[in-house]
């Protein structure tokens, strides 16, 4: 098992007209991007930490597509809060949406292999 960071990806699948692409022309389909190099790199066993700053949705039904997008790509994934994560209602609301092969590290800690994170 590997293990790698995705932090700050600003999704917004779900979230018409908030895009990054405000930022510049590089960050135009930026998630086509981040698919494209997390397919090359990640595997099915392998551990993806997306710490924070997940979706520009506001509430946890418009992050859903940004959830499932990361949800179909390969290896586990450990989500935690971040600054902008404004959908993300509690904890448990989260564990609720996510797909299967994600996780939710919010005031706890899991162990996935022989990683623990806090």
């Amino acid at each position: 098992m590997k293990i790698f960071a995705l932090s700050d990806p600003h999704l917004a699948l779900g979230t018409p007209g908030k895009t990054m692409d405000v930022f510049g022309d590089h960050w135009r389909e930026h998630h086509r991007t981040i698919e494209r190099e997390w397919k090359q790199i990640v595997t099915d066993d392998d551990l993806v930490l997306v710490p924070g700053d997940i979706s520009w949705a506001m509430k946890v039904p418009g992050a859903q597509p940004d959830l499932n997008f990361l949800g179909r790509l390969p290896g586990r994934k450990v989500l935690l809060k971040g600054n902008h994560d404004y959908w993300w209602a509690s904890a448990n609301k989260v564990r609720k949406a996510v797909p299967d092969g994600m996780y939710v590290v919010h005031g706890d800690a899991i162990a996935i292999d022989d990683a623990v994170l806090i």
